[in-house]
């Protein structure tokens, strides 16, 4: 999503417009979602920081959507385009979401089996989102390609802009749907959700730890959000695959193979929701999770 961004902001430039374009990394933990935002205006632009109106938002990978942490529906109107890496319809999205936004499903040649893993996805991105713009013609997105890939050579150009190219020949119904942003007053804006925190000492607060293999007495389930809660009742015991899957190995299993989640140093990354069979795994807001606790295995 880096390069997508990178190549998208490129081609915006290449057709004249004052442009933004950032990532923002996840927690520093594996399986943490990528996010990278572009701005683009026909003036200079003063703002800074996240995008929370998008025009247009493209997921590149659909298991994000129903991850609570990841946020790709946050600030959705019914005027954002959602352009979705997926072999599921539009028309199915739609419905799974609720949603009155316009949905586009990123079209994909017949001999890709895993749309997860399509290959050249950052560009295949890029040219989507420049076909569903309307402002970026062809010669421009292939300027950007050439320009953020040269590093890599000709060959590998030469791929990515085939991909991309194909996708935005692909959307050429589609073009232009994406509607100007409008300007967001600043009366507009939610106050943000401050939380008071009360001062500690110095002797409470600021520990000092110089002994090695101590990274077990740092809490990091602190960090967390929203908890993953396991239905032991609906739980099939396959905790091969949550426990692989956990990037920072807080979940331990037993004897019998039920798992058990540590959440002195679980993360809320919930990776494990996505990833459990049975769907035996909940999140759960880490305010509500005192009442609610995991259901104990019978």
């Amino acid at each position: 999503m880096k390069t997508a961004s990178c190549i998208l902001g490129d081609a915006f430039f290449a057709e004249g417009f004052e442009v933004q374009d950032a990532p923002r990394y996840g927690a520093e933990r594996r399986g943490a979602p990528i996010f990278a935002f572009v701005r683009a205006d026909r003036h200079a632009i003063n703002e800074r920081g996240v995008i929370t109106r998008p025009d247009l938002v493209v997921v590149a990978d659909e298991t994000l959507v129903t991850v609570a942490a990841a946020g790709v529906l946050q600030g959705l109107s019914d005027r954002t385009v959602l352009l979705i890496n997926s072999a599921e319809p539009a028309a199915v999205w739609r419905e799974r979401l609720k949603l009155a936004c316009p949905v586009v499903t990123l079209p994909a040649s017949g001999d890709a089996t895993e749309r997860a893993a399509l290959p050249h996805i950052g560009a295949i991105c890029a040219g989507a989102a420049a076909r569903l713009l309307g402002v970026i013609s062809r010669a421009s997105l292939e300027t950007a390609i050439a320009a953020e890939l040269a590093i890599h050579g000709a060959n590998v150009v030469a791929l990515n802009r085939e991909h991309a190219l194909a996708v935005f020949d692909a959307l050429a119904p589609q073009a232009g749907m994406v509607a100007e942003g409008c300007a967001i007053a600043v009366t507009d804006q939610a106050p943000p959700q401050w939380i008071e925190l009360s001062a500690e000492t110095a002797e409470i607060a600021a520990p000092d730890i110089h002994a090695a293999a101590t990274s077990v007495r740092v809490p990091t389930g602190l960090w967390r959000t929203l908890r993953p809660v396991i239905d032991y009742e609906h739980c099939n015991r396959c905790s091969w695959i949550c426990s692989t899957f956990c990037p920072d190995s807080a979940i331990a299993v037993e004897a019998d193979h039920t798992p058990r989640i540590d959440y002195d140093h679980c993360k809320g990354c919930l990776v494990c929701v996505s990833v459990c069979p049975p769907h035996a795994i909940r999140a759960v807001p880490e305010h509500a999770a005192v009442e609610e606790p995991c259901r104990a295995p019978s």
